[in-house]
Protein backbone atom coordinates (compact mmCIF):
# COMPACT_ATOMS: atom_id res chain seq x y z
CA UNK A 1 0.00 0.00 0.00
CA UNK A 2 2.77 2.40 0.37
CA UNK A 3 4.55 1.64 -2.60
CA UNK A 4 1.51 2.68 -4.83
CA UNK A 5 0.59 5.57 -2.70
CA UNK A 6 4.45 6.99 -3.21
CA UNK A 7 4.04 5.90 -7.17
CA UNK A 8 0.88 7.69 -7.10
CA UNK A 9 2.64 11.16 -5.51
CA UNK A 10 5.26 10.88 -8.13
CA UNK A 11 3.06 10.65 -11.27
CA UNK A 12 0.79 13.65 -10.08
CA UNK A 13 3.87 15.88 -9.71
CA UNK A 14 5.37 14.84 -12.59
CA UNK A 15 1.91 15.67 -14.54
CA UNK A 16 1.93 19.41 -12.59
CA UNK A 17 5.26 20.62 -13.56
CA UNK A 18 4.01 19.28 -17.35
CA UNK A 19 0.98 21.07 -17.21
CA UNK A 20 2.84 24.30 -15.81
CA UNK A 21 5.36 24.20 -18.77
CA UNK A 22 2.73 24.06 -20.90
CA UNK A 23 0.83 21.79 -23.01
CA UNK A 24 2.95 18.63 -24.74
CA UNK A 25 1.86 16.06 -26.95
CA UNK A 26 0.63 12.73 -24.56
CA UNK A 27 3.32 10.45 -24.74
CA UNK A 28 4.32 7.03 -23.06
CA UNK A 29 5.62 7.41 -19.71
CA UNK A 30 6.81 4.95 -17.80
CA UNK A 31 6.75 5.38 -13.92
CA UNK A 32 8.28 2.79 -10.98
CA UNK A 33 4.23 2.41 -10.29
CA UNK A 34 3.37 1.27 -13.86
CA UNK A 35 6.60 -0.54 -13.75
CA UNK A 36 5.46 -2.86 -10.87
CA UNK A 37 2.09 -3.13 -11.84
CA UNK A 38 3.65 -4.55 -15.25
CA UNK A 39 5.58 -7.23 -13.09
CA UNK A 40 1.96 -7.87 -10.94
CA UNK A 41 0.05 -8.76 -14.46
CA UNK A 42 2.40 -10.74 -15.82
CA UNK A 43 3.43 -13.02 -13.17
CA UNK A 44 4.65 -16.66 -14.20
CA UNK A 45 3.22 -17.66 -17.60
CA UNK A 46 1.54 -13.97 -18.33
CA UNK A 47 2.53 -12.43 -22.00
CA UNK A 48 0.34 -9.26 -21.81
CA UNK A 49 1.99 -6.16 -23.44
CA UNK A 50 3.67 -3.57 -20.93
CA UNK A 51 1.67 -0.66 -20.39
CA UNK A 52 -1.21 -0.11 -17.38
CA UNK A 53 -4.28 -2.98 -17.11
CA UNK A 54 -6.72 -2.55 -19.32
CA UNK A 55 -9.59 -3.13 -16.78
CA UNK A 56 -7.98 -0.04 -14.43
CA UNK A 57 -7.43 2.12 -17.19
CA UNK A 58 -9.31 1.92 -20.19
CA UNK A 59 -8.37 3.41 -23.68
CA UNK A 60 -10.33 5.52 -25.94
CA UNK A 61 -10.40 4.41 -29.57
CA UNK A 62 -9.26 7.42 -32.08
CA UNK A 63 -12.73 8.34 -33.88
CA UNK A 64 -10.27 8.60 -37.38
CA UNK A 65 -10.37 4.98 -36.92
CA UNK A 66 -6.08 5.14 -37.08
CA UNK A 67 -4.10 3.71 -34.33
CA UNK A 68 -2.08 5.84 -31.71
CA UNK A 69 1.21 5.45 -31.58
CA UNK A 70 1.56 5.82 -27.82
CA UNK A 71 -0.32 5.23 -24.49
CA UNK A 72 -1.68 8.06 -23.19
CA UNK A 73 -1.20 9.22 -19.89
CA UNK A 74 -4.03 10.19 -17.58
CA UNK A 75 -3.85 11.97 -14.70
CA UNK A 76 -4.42 10.03 -11.04
CA UNK A 77 -6.37 12.67 -9.35
CA UNK A 78 -9.25 13.43 -7.67
CA UNK A 79 -12.34 14.24 -10.44
CA UNK A 80 -14.05 17.36 -7.91
CA UNK A 81 -10.09 18.85 -8.64
CA UNK A 82 -9.61 21.35 -11.65
CA UNK A 83 -7.87 20.61 -13.96
CA UNK A 84 -4.75 22.68 -15.08
CA UNK A 85 -4.28 25.75 -17.53
CA UNK A 86 -2.98 23.43 -20.05
CA UNK A 87 -5.50 21.16 -20.23
CA UNK A 88 -8.21 20.40 -23.63
CA UNK A 89 -10.57 18.11 -24.33
CA UNK A 90 -8.72 16.58 -26.81
CA UNK A 91 -5.93 15.17 -24.51
CA UNK A 92 -8.27 14.55 -22.12
CA UNK A 93 -11.52 13.48 -22.96
CA UNK A 94 -12.67 11.55 -19.75
CA UNK A 95 -11.58 14.56 -17.45
CA UNK A 96 -14.57 17.16 -16.98
CA UNK A 97 -14.69 20.27 -14.74
CA UNK A 98 -17.13 19.71 -12.30
CA UNK A 99 -20.27 22.52 -13.19
CA UNK A 100 -19.70 25.79 -11.04
CA UNK A 101 -21.80 25.90 -8.18
CA UNK A 102 -24.04 28.86 -7.53
CA UNK A 103 -25.08 30.17 -4.26
CA UNK A 104 -28.08 32.09 -3.79
CA UNK A 105 -27.25 35.50 -1.91
CA UNK A 106 -30.33 37.39 -0.41
CA UNK A 107 -30.32 41.20 -1.24
CA UNK A 108 -31.77 43.50 1.40
CA UNK A 109 -32.99 46.92 0.68
CA UNK A 110 -31.28 48.34 3.78
CA UNK A 111 -33.80 51.64 2.89
CA UNK A 112 -36.79 49.77 4.12
CA UNK A 113 -35.33 48.72 7.08
CA UNK A 114 -35.90 51.64 10.11
CA UNK A 115 -34.50 51.40 13.75
CA UNK A 116 -35.92 52.34 16.90
CA UNK A 117 -35.84 56.19 17.86
CA UNK A 118 -33.10 57.03 19.80
CA UNK A 119 -32.80 59.49 22.71
CA UNK A 120 -33.36 62.90 22.52
CA UNK A 121 -29.88 64.69 22.40
CA UNK A 122 -28.57 68.06 23.77
CA UNK A 123 -30.10 71.53 23.04
CA UNK A 124 -27.00 73.35 21.22
CA UNK A 125 -26.21 76.69 21.89
CA UNK A 126 -28.42 79.69 20.94
CA UNK A 127 -26.69 81.40 17.39
CA UNK A 128 -25.80 84.75 16.52
CA UNK A 129 -29.23 86.79 15.98
CA UNK A 130 -29.75 87.24 12.20
CA UNK A 131 -30.28 90.88 10.35
CA UNK A 132 -33.85 92.31 10.60
CA UNK A 133 -35.45 91.20 7.29
CA UNK A 134 -38.02 94.17 5.50
CA UNK A 135 -41.23 95.09 6.65
CA UNK A 136 -43.58 92.75 4.99
CA UNK A 137 -47.02 94.16 3.23
CA UNK A 138 -50.13 94.84 5.61
CA UNK A 139 -52.38 90.93 6.02
CA UNK A 140 -56.05 91.11 5.24
CA UNK A 141 -58.24 92.65 8.18
CA UNK A 142 -59.12 90.37 10.52
CA UNK A 143 -63.18 88.79 11.60
CA UNK A 144 -65.21 91.83 13.75
CA UNK A 145 -64.61 90.55 17.24
CA UNK A 146 -67.59 89.91 19.69
CA UNK A 147 -69.14 92.40 21.82
CA UNK A 148 -67.62 92.45 24.99
CA UNK A 149 -69.08 93.23 28.73
CA UNK A 150 -70.28 95.91 29.80
CA UNK A 151 -68.25 98.20 31.71
CA UNK A 152 -67.87 100.00 35.18
CA UNK A 153 -70.49 103.33 35.10
CA UNK A 154 -68.45 106.49 34.59
CA UNK A 155 -68.49 110.01 36.29
CA UNK A 156 -71.12 112.29 36.17
CA UNK A 157 -72.20 114.21 32.72
CA UNK A 158 -70.00 117.41 33.30
CA UNK A 159 -70.62 120.63 31.38
CA UNK A 160 -67.76 122.36 29.96
CA UNK A 161 -68.29 126.12 29.92
CA UNK A 162 -65.87 129.06 28.69
CA UNK A 163 -66.94 132.46 27.94
CA UNK A 164 -66.02 136.39 28.11
CA UNK A 165 -66.96 139.55 27.12
CA UNK A 166 -64.61 142.95 27.73
CA UNK A 167 -64.55 146.72 26.62
CA UNK A 168 -62.87 149.58 26.92
CA UNK A 169 -63.70 153.25 27.71
CA UNK A 170 -60.61 155.24 27.01
CA UNK A 171 -59.43 155.87 23.55
CA UNK A 172 -56.35 154.99 22.49
CA UNK A 173 -53.06 156.30 20.28
CA UNK A 174 -50.79 153.81 18.78
CA UNK A 175 -47.17 155.19 20.23
CA UNK A 176 -45.42 151.95 19.51
CA UNK A 177 -44.32 149.83 16.85
CA UNK A 178 -46.66 146.77 18.83
CA UNK A 179 -48.94 147.68 21.44
CA UNK A 180 -51.02 145.18 23.65
CA UNK A 181 -55.36 146.44 23.65
CA UNK A 182 -56.25 146.86 27.45
CA UNK A 183 -59.84 146.56 28.17
CA UNK A 184 -60.82 148.39 31.86
CA UNK A 185 -64.66 147.07 31.69
CA UNK A 186 -65.39 143.52 32.23
CA UNK A 187 -68.93 142.29 31.26
CA UNK A 188 -68.57 138.51 31.61
CA UNK A 189 -65.46 136.29 32.33
CA UNK A 190 -66.40 133.10 33.06
CA UNK A 191 -64.28 131.19 35.86
CA UNK A 192 -61.93 134.28 35.43
CA UNK A 193 -60.51 132.67 32.28
CA UNK A 194 -59.39 136.23 30.72
CA UNK A 195 -56.86 138.15 32.73
CA UNK A 196 -58.11 142.16 32.61
CA UNK A 197 -54.03 142.95 33.36
CA UNK A 198 -52.60 141.60 30.58
CA UNK A 199 -55.55 142.03 28.03
CA UNK A 200 -55.05 138.51 27.01
CA UNK A 201 -57.78 134.96 27.03
CA UNK A 202 -56.20 132.11 28.05
CA UNK A 203 -57.95 128.55 27.37
CA UNK A 204 -58.02 126.21 29.78
CA UNK A 205 -60.55 124.40 28.06
CA UNK A 206 -59.67 123.24 25.02
CA UNK A 207 -61.91 123.22 21.84
CA UNK A 208 -63.40 125.45 19.13
CA UNK A 209 -64.02 129.04 20.01
CA UNK A 210 -65.68 131.90 18.58
CA UNK A 211 -64.27 135.27 18.82
CA UNK A 212 -65.42 139.14 17.61
CA UNK A 213 -64.14 142.36 18.39
CA UNK A 214 -65.87 145.85 17.58
CA UNK A 215 -64.23 149.28 17.03
CA UNK A 216 -64.54 152.96 16.46
CA UNK A 217 -62.51 154.41 14.54
CA UNK A 218 -61.03 157.81 14.72
CA UNK A 219 -61.94 160.84 12.24
CA UNK A 220 -58.63 161.73 9.62
CA UNK A 221 -57.04 158.56 11.68
CA UNK A 222 -55.58 154.68 10.09
CA UNK A 223 -57.54 152.04 12.53
CA UNK A 224 -54.71 149.09 12.27
CA UNK A 225 -55.47 146.05 14.49
CA UNK A 226 -54.81 142.48 14.66
CA UNK A 227 -56.22 139.11 16.58
CA UNK A 228 -53.75 137.42 17.40
CA UNK A 229 -53.39 133.32 18.27
CA UNK A 230 -50.46 133.17 20.62
CA UNK A 231 -47.93 135.02 18.71
CA UNK A 232 -49.43 134.76 15.39
CA UNK A 233 -52.10 137.47 14.00
CA UNK A 234 -55.27 135.69 12.83
CA UNK A 235 -57.20 138.23 11.31
CA UNK A 236 -56.76 142.05 10.77
CA UNK A 237 -59.45 144.89 11.48
CA UNK A 238 -59.01 147.88 9.15
CA UNK A 239 -60.00 151.55 8.37
CA UNK A 240 -58.52 154.16 6.21
CA UNK A 241 -58.07 157.53 7.19
CA UNK A 242 -61.75 159.50 6.74
CA UNK A 243 -63.80 162.43 7.61
CA UNK A 244 -66.37 160.58 9.70
CA UNK A 245 -65.82 157.80 12.48
CA UNK A 246 -67.48 154.74 12.18
CA UNK A 247 -67.63 151.42 13.71
CA UNK A 248 -65.64 148.51 12.57
CA UNK A 249 -65.72 144.16 13.17
CA UNK A 250 -63.92 141.29 12.93
CA UNK A 251 -65.26 137.82 13.80
CA UNK A 252 -63.50 134.52 13.50
CA UNK A 253 -63.44 130.89 14.92
CA UNK A 254 -60.32 129.24 16.44
CA UNK A 255 -59.45 125.71 17.61
CA UNK A 256 -57.54 126.24 20.89
CA UNK A 257 -55.69 123.49 22.97
CA UNK A 258 -54.77 124.30 26.86
CA UNK A 259 -52.86 127.21 27.86
CA UNK A 260 -53.17 129.15 23.94
CA UNK A 261 -53.53 132.97 24.47
CA UNK A 262 -56.28 135.25 22.42
CA UNK A 263 -55.68 138.95 22.63
CA UNK A 264 -55.61 142.07 20.80
CA UNK A 265 -52.98 144.32 19.37
CA UNK A 266 -52.03 147.98 17.54
CA UNK A 267 -49.90 147.99 14.36
CA UNK A 268 -47.99 151.36 13.99
CA UNK A 269 -47.38 152.20 10.51
CA UNK A 270 -46.33 154.75 8.67
CA UNK A 271 -49.35 157.30 9.85
CA UNK A 272 -50.84 157.56 13.59
CA UNK A 273 -53.10 153.94 14.38
CA UNK A 274 -55.82 155.14 17.04
CA UNK A 275 -59.17 153.95 17.94
CA UNK A 276 -61.75 155.97 19.53
CA UNK A 277 -63.86 156.36 22.73
CA UNK A 278 -64.68 158.20 25.80
CA UNK A 279 -65.31 158.04 29.50
CA UNK A 280 -69.20 157.86 29.22
CA UNK A 281 -69.77 155.22 26.48
CA UNK A 282 -68.09 151.69 25.58
CA UNK A 283 -66.94 152.08 21.91
CA UNK A 284 -64.66 148.55 21.97
CA UNK A 285 -65.32 145.47 22.67
CA UNK A 286 -63.77 141.68 22.88
CA UNK A 287 -66.05 138.71 23.30
CA UNK A 288 -65.30 134.80 22.77
CA UNK A 289 -67.00 131.44 23.97
CA UNK A 290 -66.38 127.71 23.40
CA UNK A 291 -68.61 126.23 20.91
CA UNK A 292 -67.59 122.51 21.64
CA UNK A 293 -65.44 121.07 23.35
CA UNK A 294 -62.60 118.96 22.52
CA UNK A 295 -63.71 115.46 23.69
CA UNK A 296 -66.79 115.93 21.63
CA UNK A 297 -65.07 115.99 18.18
Amino acid sequence: MGDVGWGSMKVMCVWTALLLLGPWPAVAYRTPFDQGLESEQKGPGRTEPRGRPTDRYPREEPSDGGQRSARECRRCCDPREEPPSGYTSQSYPQLHPPPPEYKVVPQINITILKGEKGDQGERGHLGKSGKGGLTGPQGPSGYKGSKGSMGQPGEACKSHYAAFSVGRKKALHSSDYYQTLVFDTELVNLYGHFNMFTGKFYCYVPGIYYFSLNVHTWNQKETYVHVMHNERAAVILYAQPSDRSVMQSQSLMLALETHDQVWVRLFKGERENAVFSDDFDTYITFNGHLIKHKSEL
